[in-house]
């Protein structure tokens, strides 16, 4: 005999403190109703359109992984790793998480698919990400990101490519002119272990004013303390050694490269030489794409390059450079979100016309129509319908018109309407689509 399956267990009653909360959203999390359904899709779907003009394709991961994928690469020491990731241990004693980020995702199936043989990989993706953190404007525990990734180019055009790729999708939401772009360079390896050295002095000068997180980190990890929120930490960093004072040729050279190719773009940036990137495997460019529109929480999009994170990964030594945008945050900002569709509303008046009306509307939404057809009533509860629902026409099927073979085609924003035969009905419509 086979190995006996689980036994099956009655259901345990559950009985909430507060019956009503368990009919509210988890804190954190929120309900994409129709409107916010439409701007949040119309982000995605804009970033997508103009990503794909720049030549990306769409890779989609799992909204869960291995948690050694996070943990390998946003490390044991960060506060994603520490304090916001959801990790649970499934029925098979593996431990997973749900994303928090999906830069880690992608690399994960660059090299699960053996995409190193097909490089340059460029990837778009876009879903939920995961993370538990004190939940504000435009920020929640669950939320979506778009992010596009290059992965196999050396050189600076690849920067240049995602960072215009980026503000590109921001004027394709109307927000070209409300957001700064702000650059940085984190030099090579050999320019960011001079600065390591440089900066570990002078925390080690001042780490009595350091948080416990950052006392932790000051060995570790020390460029992650310039990443800190605490009000204490900044105090100490505002006065820290600058990166841009340690870098070596060839980092000078390649963020000059970088920065005339976005010259000649005419894509305006900033350079923000307190802009970094924490972990080990980024180096060159970092940028970000800030707002004050939203309060203190400024940054829509955000990215870098990351040359070590395949190796550190475990696969083949590839460069990669890329950025992730919040979808929320975008939506609450676009300047023309997409109104609700506007309907062909079907009018049948009477048993007859009922029966009739059913097939029409289905030979419409065939021919491309959105159709909205009324469950019951009288023709008066049936316009009245059409008006809440914001039709453009109406198809009005009353005896008269059954009598003759014909329907009424109304125009509900001027009133003008016409007769035309059943089977010219589409062509009268063509106007309103």
């Amino acid at each position: 005999m086979g190995r006996a399956g689980p036994r099956c267990l009655s259901p345990v009653p559950w009985h909430p403190k507060d019956p009503m909360a368990a009919l509210q959203p988890v804190r954190g999390t929120h309900d994409l109703l129709p409107d916010a359904a439409r701007a949040h899709r119309a982000v995605e779907q804009r970033a997508f359109d103009v990503a794909r003009r720049f030549g990306f394709g769409e890779i989609v991961t799992p909204i869960f992984e291995f948690t050694e994928v996070f943990k390998r690469t946003l490390g044991d020491t960060s506060d994603i790793v520490t304090k916001e990731m959801y990790t649970f241990e499934d029925r098979g004693g593996e431990s997973l998480t749900l994303r928090p980020e999906g830069t880690a995702a992608i690399v994960r199936a660059f090299i699960s698919g053996g995409l190193a043989q097909q490089v340059p990989v460029k990837a778009f993706y876009r879903g939920p990400m995961f993370r538990y953190e004190r939940p504000q404007k435009g920020r929640q525990r669950q939320f979506h990101q778009v992010g596009i990734e290059i992965l196999g180019v050396e050189g600076p055009a690849a920067d240049v490519e995602v960072i215009t790729c980026g503000y590109h999708i921001l004027e394709a939401l109307g927000l070209g002119g409300t957001v700064t772009v702000e650059v940085n360079t984190l030099g090579d390896l050999e320019s960011r272990a001079v600065y390591r050295e440089a900066l570990v002095a002078y925390l080690k000068g001042r780490q009595g004013e350091l948080s416990e997180d950052s006392l932790a980190r000051l060995e570790r990890n020390p460029m992650r303390i310039l990443d800190s929120k605490d009000e204490g930490d900044r105090a100490v960093v505002a006065d820290a050694p600058i990166l841009a004072d340690h870098l070596n040729d060839t980092s000078r050279d390649f963020f000059a490269r970088v920065r005339d190719g976005l010259s000649a773009l005419n894509i305006p940036v900033e350079i923000s030489p307190r802009l970094v990137r924490g972990l080990d495997y980024y180096t060159h460019t970092a940028f970000e794409f800030t707002t004050t529109a939203l309060g203190a929480q400024g940054t829509v999009l955000a990215g870098g390059r990351y040359d070590g994170l395949v190796k550190q990964m475990g696969g083949p030594p590839t460069p990669g450079v890329g950025w992730a945008a919040g979808v929320e945050r975008l939506s609450m900002l676009m300047t023309d979100p997409p109104p609700a569709p506007r309907p062909i509303a079907m009018v049948p008046a009477g048993a007859e016309a009922d029966a009739l009306a059913l097939p029409l509307t289905d030979r419409l939404r065939r021919a491309g129509f959105a159709v909205d057809l009324g469950y019951s009533g009288n023709m008066g509860k049936r316009m009245k319908r059409a008006n809440k629902v914001n039709a453009r026409a109406a198809v009005i099927l009353g005896d008269e018109e059954l009598a003759a073979g014909e329907a009424t085609v109304r125009d509900l924003d001027s009133g003008e309407q016409t007769r035309v035969r059943l089977n010219a009905v589409e062509r009268a419509l063509d106007r309103f689509r």
